[in-house]
């Protein structure tokens, strides 16, 4: 995959914003463990980078997905990985379907806002009881006149805690689990910065081991009340919408490693060639040199896979094989990188603000959240022919 002018400009563009607006404020925000999404998504609104690839009708940029996996990759100039992954569910978790299938009424309603940066969106699928397994949520939907009245519990929600509206997946009929749901626009406040919609309630702040900057909440919803017209496309068909937004969200996971890995990888050359030992550098010790050249050369082909992929997709292929492998190869890497080099800072490295030490943190949920490796590695067996599929239930 080439980038062309286009694609170098939108990324001197998002990089400066990032140097001049987010790096300088992130020890800020990881230490108040949240940053302001309004503000920061206003910014990047004001740019065009939240709908690069989103319609133009609704303040997009109508560019192919090429834009978001250089996006992805560019937002891991930012020190710490908690405020990229806020922008990507902004960006290329809760927003695809409703894209490719919301009505014009809720594309205006919704995606108009996201993309200029006047609300915050979250993608509300996992639950206390079903992070991984998406068949297995128990949040439901019944009708009441015109509306849905929904009830239920998601947990693990990044941006809910300061989110305008939630693209919730809920079950709306009986039947198979993988027919019976659908994906619901629901408001969480009544109105731009206004009290939580009746029925919504933030149980609680989920305190995590890294990503301290990105909030995340467990939200309890109690007969919310949302006109059925917030559906998002036919009614039944949210299971396999949600499952077709992984591919997006799992191919900008493993792209926004690439960067970040090798930020590690380049403050560890340069601390060990600083850090003197035994007559000589670390940087001078052959171990280390040829642990460093390792690590390049494995970051080097998660973005070769990355790339592969991007290009089949732009092109209108499936890619659910390379997605995965992406998404689990990322996340191996997001705990082998940071592991790697924090031990040749020694004692530096396992303090609290060194920046490898916070990709240590911040990287190991690579490897748990959007489909834990374990579902990558089901999948890919299942495609391999090797792994049987389960009835539908």
């Amino acid at each position: 995959m080439q980038w062309t002018h286009e694609h170098e400009e939108i990324r001197k563009t998002l990089k400066r914003y990032i140097d001049e607006h987010i790096n300088p404020h992130v020890d800020e925000w990881e230490a108040a463990e949240i940053f302001p999404a309004h503000q920061v998504f206003k910014g990047l609104g004001k740019l065009g980078l939240l709908g690069l690839t989103k319609p133009p009708e609704y303040g997009g940029m109508g560019l192919d997905y090429s834009y978001s996996v250089l996006m992805a990759e560019t937002l891991g100039y930012i020190h710490c990985a908690g405020v990229p992954m806020a922008i990507g569910v902004q960006t290329d978790m809760c927003t695809p379907a409703l894209a490719r299938y919301g009505s014009d009424e809720l594309r205006r309603e919704f995606l108009a806002p996201a993309i200029a940066g006047d609300q915050v969106g979250c993608i509300g699928v996992s639950e206390p009881s079903a992070g991984s397994d998406v068949a297995g949520i128990k949040s439901h939907a019944r009708k009441d006149g015109g509306d849905y009245l929904i009830s239920g519990q998601k947990m693990w929600i990044t941006n809910s805690l300061q989110a305008d509206w939630m693209c919730m997946l809920v079950n709306t009929g009986e039947g198979p689990v993988h027919k019976n749901k659908s994906l619901i626009m629901v408001p969480m406040r009544e109105g731009p910065g206004g009290k939580l919609t009746k029925g919504i309630e933030v149980a609680s702040k989920i305190r995590k081991i890294g990503m301290n900057a990105s909030d995340t909440g467990l939200i309890y919803f109690d007969e919310v009340r949302v006109p059925q017209r917030n559906r998002i496309g036919a009614e039944g068909q949210g299971f396999i919408y949600q499952m077709q937004q992984f591919q997006e969200e799992r191919l900008w996971g493993a792209a926004s490693g690439i960067q970040s890995f090798n930020n590690a990888i380049d403050w560890t050359i340069e601390w060990a060639q600083q850090r003197n030992m035994f007559g000589a550098t670390l940087a001078d010790q052959q171990w280390v040199q040829f642990k460093l050249a390792e690590l390049k050369t494995e970051v080097e082909c998660l973005r070769a896979l990355v790339y592969q992929a991007c290009e089949l997709y732009v092109a209108g292929n499936d890619v659910l094989e390379l997605a995965s492998m992406a998404k689990l190869k990322a996340g191996r890497l997001g705990r082998q990188v940071p592991d790697t080099c924090m031990q040749f800072w020694g004692g530096m490295g396992y303090t609290w603000d060194n920046k490898v030490s916070r990709m240590y943190r911040d990287t190991r949920l690579t490897s748990i959240g959007g489909g834990a490796d374990e579902v990558m590695l089901g999948i890919l067996s299942k495609l391999m022919g090797i792994a049987k599929r389960p009835p539908a239930r």
